[in-house]
């Protein structure tokens, strides 16, 4: 008889055969959305429901070949101040669609404009097209780049940039205080919509959310439950829990605790039914394996044409590993979003 010592066998087992209570079985999808999104946002913690003020700076503002740049803060929470690119495209006019962009595991937000993190006046070669801000500005849509909580400008001071586990000390205190890092990261986004709404050149009905990795774990739970959130484009996460986040190594800052209890990532995903959604996956992605992403889609597709909305999900697998694609997902995004009503529009008739 063989004897498994290690928990992880058990564990395996476990996630295996353990049901999920609040999985979409078909009917009323709106009414299944509300029960999900109302369990969803009691597992990733208790975020505040009053808001400090928003106490907003801009710390430069300078001309690029693709438009303008500048670089905010704003107060998300109290000594929670959140960095951020404002990057304004050439020859648009405001308001502009903005698209929220969240690195993941990376030296942090500069790669979002392709400069240094030191010294952002320095170009900087950025690998996996993860400079957002640019690609977003070639395509001419403005972008708002934040720096994530326990990332980049936002590590723990006496941490270097590159330490390979810059997540784990605030993932285990947000835990012990009855939170998750990733329900303070979204809580961040829609604080950062928050600011979009104070400058006047943002179109409101067209706001986005787009990131690689954990900026794509964050893409998918801040599309989930804030409404704000007009369209979407994750990249390099979704996947199924049991063939990612439980079947390998990955940060502790992915993980939510009773989260397989109550729904697998397409159902979580499919709380964004029907707003337009964009997922880009690598067709070698050690860590997202194309295969599960697949048949999470196929589940996730079902999900959305129960909204009426199949058209509007869609998937992009690069031919590589786990990286951004911006040339295979940006045109489908941009079609997408010239499809939504642009602010102002009902007026003009």
């Amino acid at each position: 008889m063989r004897r498994d010592y290690s928990p992880g066998a058990h564990h395996a087992y476990l996630a295996r055969h353990m049901p999920q209570a609040l999985a979409y079985d078909g009917g009323d999808v709106r009414a299944w959305q509300r029960r999900l999104r109302r369990k969803l946002k009691q597992l990733l913690g208790d975020m505040p429901d009053e808001r400090v003020p928003l106490q907003a700076e801009r710390l430069w503002r300078r001309e690029h070949e693709l438009g303008t740049i500048e670089k905010v803060v704003f107060r998300s929470e109290p000594h929670a101040d959140v960095p951020a690119f404002v990057c304004l495209p050439r020859n648009v006019e405001p308001p502009y669609p903005f698209t929220i962009c969240v690195q993941g595991h990376s030296t942090g937000m500069h790669n979002s404009i392709a400069v240094e993190r030191e010294d952002n006046t320095k170009p900087f070669k950025v690998e996996g097209d993860r400079d957002f801000g640019l690609w977003c500005m070639t395509y001419g849509v403005a972008a708002l780049c934040i720096e994530q909580r326990a990332f980049g400008e936002r590590r723990k001071p006496e941490l270097e940039y590159d330490t390979e586990h810059p997540c784990h000390e605030a993932s285990m205190h947000a835990l012990m205080l009855g939170r998750t890092l990733i329900g303070e990261r979204v809580f961040d986004i829609d604080r950062a919509i928050d600011y979009l709404a104070t400058r006047g050149d943002a179109d409101m009905k067209r706001i986005g959310v787009m990131g690689h990795s954990g900026g794509g774990t964050a893409s998918v739970f801040g599309a989930a439950i804030l409404p704000r959130i007009a369209f979407a484009m994750p990249s390099g996460y979704f996947c199924t829990f049991r063939d990612s986040i439980l079947s390998m190594h990955h940060c502790m800052c992915n993980y939510i605790p009773g989260m397989l209890q109550v729904a697998e990532m397409a159902d979580i995903m499919g709380l964004f039914a029907p707003r337009p959604l964009v997922i880009v996956a690598g067709a070698e992605d050690p860590i997202f394996p194309v295969r599960a992403t697949k048949r999470a889609f196929r589940r996730l597709k079902q999900i959305y044409a129960a909204a009426g909305a199949a058209a509007r999900c869609h998937l992009v697998i690069g031919k590589g590993g786990h990286r951004f694609y911006a040339e295979d997902a940006w045109p489908v995004m941009k079609r997408e979003i010239s499809r939504l009503q642009p602010l102002g529009a009902a007026r003009a008739h």
